[in-house]
């Protein structure tokens, strides 16, 4: 079973991000970027099922400019067997991701496309259920635990109540969560190996998607800045502030 890896470049997890003077957007300029940490958990449990003998091939897909080459070499070197860069400098938003990616699913045939829930930068969260409506395949998000057998998923998904179990045939599409795993890093030898591992370089227009953003930002502001809190020195002061001060009761 092949199985598909979209992966996202983005701002590293660790940098305090900026918003632009004109408030347009996020600016980052000089930022580290690295792989969105979702993508990296879908990439381990990707090679997992690989290391299992359940997957045959895992391909890793990226769609920016050519900088992503960078984020498709690290799930080489990770594990990937090989990738493939959607070539833009187009703004790509959710649907057009997912139109993207059901091009290349197409292509690849694969019985699986195991991806990260969101992408830190946006916070979307939308890609993988767009791609498996665009595609007519069933879904599980949010997966915190998956296995493969007798042509099927059975995915354990977090939800608000705790954990639910279901089980989708595949080919499917699954969206990954936190606590699935914890991905490995990758050693140097096959960050040497990575470099000659293929990567093929595509754009939207081979693929016959126009990229073009459908939403409009119209402005990008920080969140305002929590005020400090206190101590109170009974439960009666407590529920008085409760009334009084924050108005929640």
């Amino acid at each position: 079973m092949r199985v598909l890896v979209p992966v996202k470049r983005v701002v590293d997890y660790n940098v305090k991000i900026r918003v632009k003077a004109d408030q347009s957007g996020v600016d980052i300029t000089g930022a580290k970027m690295s792989m969105n940490p979702f993508d990296e958990i879908a990439t381990e449990e990707a090679i997992r099922l690989k290391e299992r003998g359940v997957a045959s091939e895992i391909v890793a897909v990226s769609m920016g400019e050519a900088k992503c080459q960078e984020t498709l070499r690290t799930a080489l070197a990770m594990g990937a067997d090989r990738a493939i860069l959607v070539e833009t400098s187009a703004e790509l938003q959710p649907l057009a991701v997912a139109k993207l990616l059901k091009a290349i699913v197409a292509r690849e045939q694969p019985g699986l496309v195991l991806m990260g829930k969101q992408a830190i930068d946006d916070d979307s969260n939308q890609t993988a259920q767009m791609l498996a409506g665009l595609l007519g395949w069933p879904q599980a998000t949010f997966a915190s635990r998956i296995e493969i057998a007798d042509g099927a998923a059975t995915v354990a998904r977090e939800v608000d109540e705790g954990i639910e179990t279901i089980r989708v045939r595949l080919p499917a599409v699954v969206s990954v969560d936190l606590r699935l795993n914890e991905p490995r890093y990758a050693s140097l030898p096959n960050i040497m190996k990575a470099k000659k591992k293929p990567l093929d370089v595509l754009t939207p227009e081979t693929l016959g998607v126009d990229p073009a953003p459908r939403l409009e930002y119209l402005r990008v502001e920080e969140p305002p800045k929590r005020k400090a809190g206190v101590k109170v020195g009974s439960v009666q002061e407590l529920v008085a502030k409760l009334k009084s001060e924050a108005g929640v009761i």
